[in-house]
């Protein structure tokens, strides 16, 4: 019987944004590369070509609103359903489902709330401030490379790593909200491989490994559809597969507000 934890439930919280953005393991014959991939000249030529990898500046910005449904695995007979819903500007909402109970983590860029049942929350309360903070950054849909220069970001080529037996490109990612991680970008398909990040849960910092692959175009975007999740000094992993994602769906304002009548004051 999977019942999960709740620092595993949070911790998968935090990251959903880089969950349902990629995958793991096999490549495909025509992903497989064919020939020695073209040095990179600086951190502005690995972005521009991921960016084109990716579809392209026209198809990423034309992306409104994003809804993503996949199945999230901790081991045998350990499986949860999760969606996700983001919407521009800001706003994101994200649902967990195992054995029938959901727990739900919301937020509208300013202010948020949960419901979660394995933390004995039962009705909607709000979200402390730093949970907030975090979700504004899951809600960027075309992500932090898009912009980066605009957005206050700041990127830097620190080398190459190895992903699975390819070469990639490491960029140190160092956000406006002052939060750091390292992007992978594969150096054959420009489409990125693996993010190592640091988030906080329940107050201590947890260092977590993200490796995608299976990338399907929907949209005219490329999406991964299989994701590997690890954090570092925990031996269960989280497997991620996307069933369905869907590009400009109709997503009413009201799912990312609090229900009326729920606590209106901030979480402690």
């Amino acid at each position: 019987m999977f019942r999960p934890r709740l620092p595993l439930l949070l911790a998968l919280a935090a990251v959903v944004a880089v969950l349902f953005v990629g995958a793991s393991t096999v490549l495909s014959a025509a992903e497989k590369p064919s020939a020695t991939p073209p040095p990179a000249t600086s951190v502005d030529d690995i972005v521009a070509r991921h960016l084109v990898a990716v579809g392209g500046l026209d198809k990423i910005r034309a992306i409104k609103t994003l809804r993503e449904q996949g199945r999230i695995t901790a081991g045998a007979d350990r499986q949860a359903l999760a969606l996700r819903e983001r919407k521009r500007p800001d706003r994101t909402r994200f649902e967990l489902t195992t054995q029938g109970v959901t727990a739900v983590f919301v937020s509208n860029g300013d202010k948020g709330w949960k419901v979660s049942p394995f933390d004995n929350d039962v009705a909607p309360t709000p979200l402390p401030e730093e949970a907030v903070a975090e979700a504004a950054e899951q809600a960027d849909i075309e992500g932090p490379l898009v912009d980066w220069k605009q957005k206050g970001h700041k990127v830097e080529l620190v080398g190459t790593e190895t992903v699975r037996g390819r070469e990639a490109y490491k960029l140190k990612l160092t956000l406006a909200s002052g939060g750091e991680r390292y992007e992978l970008i594969d150096a054959t398909t420009m489409l990125r491989a693996r993010t190592v990040s640091t988030r906080t849960v329940k107050g201590r910092p947890l260092e977590i490994e993200t490796t995608y692959s299976d990338y399907q175009k929907t949209g005219g975007v490329q999406f991964p559809h299989r994701i590997e999740v690890v954090a570092h000094g925990r031996p269960q992993a989280l497997l991620v597969v996307l069933d369905k994602i869907e590009v400009n769906p109709p997503i009413a304002d009201s799912r990312f507000e609090m229900p009326a009548g729920a606590a209106k004051t901030g979480a402690k």
